[in-house]
């Protein structure tokens, strides 16, 4: 879509997007996210989202919707007990977007990370998603102790987004960086692989300590 038919929310939120990307979330000024955007309303973003905060919300939740939708139907293809295929179904469509030299979503949210988990600042259907994806993997992890299974998907999910970013970073630079099929693949057999290691003799005993501490 052209910049010209967008409407003005729209160009705020890609606007900040990218430029809270690149210079982190303390390092852009609300003027200047509307001067970018082309706003000759000064106040623009107040106008629009009410506040920062508010700008915020809206740049994390612009593309969840097409994110989920694009999730249920990967899903609706996985066989049941396919614990890779549910893993691609979820994380393929945020990887996809790391191909995109014009989407800064990445890193936008590698950004707010330092602030804030992003889950909590969704609206509460796209949390639920989420949560849904959650308990879904972690029946499959009948190996991994039930204490442990959520940090292992939370940290999945951590690798997928900041390997993606990275990508991104490195192609807008001009890097060289493996073919997408390759990028892909492997990058799905780390996600499952680091699901589905058997934990080592030194993580049983970090956590049983962790557990008997009230953890």
């Amino acid at each position: 879509m052209a910049t010209e038919v967008r409407s003005a929310k729209e160009r705020l939120i890609l606007t900040a997007e990218r430029l809270y990307a690149l210079r982190g979330l303390d390092g852009v000024a609300l003027r200047q996210i509307g001067l970018e955007a082309g706003m000759a309303n000064k106040s623009a973003v107040q106008y629009h989202f009410g506040s920062k905060n508010g700008l915020v919300r809206a740049i994390l939740a612009n593309r969840m919707d097409d994110l989920d939708r694009r999730r249920a139907l990967l899903l609706a293809r996985v066989r049941p007990g396919d614990l890779r295929g549910v893993v691609e179904a979820h994380h393929l469509p945020l990887i996809e977007l790391g191909e995109d030299e014009d989407c800064f979503y990445l890193q936008f949210v590698e950004q707010l990370e330092q602030k804030v988990h992003p889950l909590y600042q969704l609206p509460a259907a796209n949390q639920q998603v989420e949560q849904h994806y959650f308990e879904r993997v972690g029946t499959m992890l009948t190996d991994v102790p039930e204490s442990l299974r959520l940090v292992r998907i939370l940290q999945a999910s951590a690798m997928c987004l900041h390997a993606c970013a990275d990508r991104h970073r490195m192609k807008v630079l001009g890097e060289k960086v493996p073919p997408y099929a390759v990028h892909v693949s492997q990058l799905l057999d780390t996600l499952v692989a680091v699901l589905i290691v058997e934990p080592s003799t030194e993580t049983v005993v970090a956590l049983e300590s962790w557990m008997e501490s009230g953890g």
